[in-house]
Order: C-alpha cells, then sequence, then structure tokens
C-alpha cells in the first residue's frame, strides 16, 4: 500500500496523482478511446452500407428516429427530439420527410388535442426491419471470424460501454435451428 503526500495509506491500485501508474491510466482511457473510435466508424460504415442497398433515400438521422420510433412505440415530438439528441425544429423536419416517404403518420393526442403522438406505419417498420436485417448480417459475418474467446470478451465491455450511454439493449436474436444431417 503506498502513501499520499501527507502520509495517508492510499489503497492498492489507486494511483498517486502524477505518478507513472496515473500516466498509464490516462495512456489506457486513450486506448479505449481510439478503439472506441474505430469501432465506431465500423459500424456507422455498416449502417450507411445497409441502408445504400436498401433505402438509399433515406439518412441516418432519419433511420434512428425510424428505430427510436420501432422501439418506443408513439411517442410526441419532444420525446422523439430528446430521444435524438436535436431540438424539436430538427425533430419535426425530419418527421415532415419521414411522414411524406409514407414511414410515419401524425395523430393528435386523445389525452391532450393540441399534442401530436408520431407512429410507425407498416411501411416504416418493414424499413426498420429490412435495414436492421442487412446490418445484423454484416455483423454476424464479422462476428463469426472473431475467436470464441474474444467474441465473450466484446459481450461485456460492449455491455458496460452503451451502459454507460444510457443506450437501450438490443435482445439478441434467438439461435438459428441446426441445420439437419443430409441422409
Amino acid at each position: 500500500m503506498g502513501h499520499d503526500t501527507h502520509g495517508v495509506p492510499r489503497p492498492a491500485g489507486v494511483a498517486a496523482p502524477g505518478s507513472d501508474l496515473d500516466h498509464d491510466l490516462d495512456h489506457d482511457v486513450e486506448e479505449v478511446i481510439a478503439a472506441v473510435l474505430t469501432a465506431s466508424r465500423l459500424l456507422v460504415g455498416i449502417s450507411a452500407r445497409a441502408l445504400g442497398r436498401t433505402a438509399p433515400s433515406l439518412t441516418l438521422p432519419q433511420l434512428r428516429a425510424l428505430v427510436v420510433l420501432e422501439s418506443q412505440g408513439p411517442v410526441k415530438l419532444a420525446s422523439l427530439a430528446g430521444a435524438l439528441g436535436v431540438n424539436p425544429s430538427t425533430a419535426m423536419r425530419m418527421v415532415d420527410r419521414l411522414e411524406a416517404a409514407g414511414s410515419v403518420t401524425r395523430q393528435a393526442n386523445p389525452g391532450n388535442r393540441r399534442e401530436v403522438v408520431l407512429s410507425l406505419t407498416e411501411p416504416g417498420r418493414a424499413l426498420v426491419e429490412e435495414v436492421l436485417a442487412a446490418r445484423h448480417t454484416e455483423i454476424a459475418a464479422i462476428v463469426s471470424r472473431l475467436p470464441a474467446g474474444e467474441r465473450a470478451g466484446l459481450i461485456g465491455s460492449l455491455r458496460a460501454l452503451t451502459e454507460a450511454a444510457g443506450e437501450p439493449p438490443v435482445a439478441p436474436r434467438p439461435a438459428p435451428p441446426p441445420e439437419s444431417a443430409a441422409p
């Protein structure tokens, strides 16, 4: 156990300010940030490719809005804007475009006629499913190339990252049925 500059014991594993361990921890944070930025670039690329193949006129922010509506159900404009991290006027312009494309509907809130509730249409829901399925397929191909131990390590790390960001989890898809052996 170390001691701080006043002679007070410091628990094992806690770095003294300015120590080599403190520097190492800062370096570790930078390494994590670099790895997350690289993974982010990969995932945005996967999403962009999925959109390009299935819905070329849809933008990534519009897809995010549709995914929020798909996961949260009907919501008010202010709730959608909050979930997207944009101001309500930006969300309104996005909803205008999505409504014109037939992906979103607006309805008066039965509890407060001055409020508007946004919902996915069936074509909007099908579009989300198609894009997410394309993303799933590409991610599955990448993940399947990882050794089993690496995959296991990613689960806890990615869950910790998404929990720290407040991102709701996505439920895993059921495993596909085993292929039957040919006679």
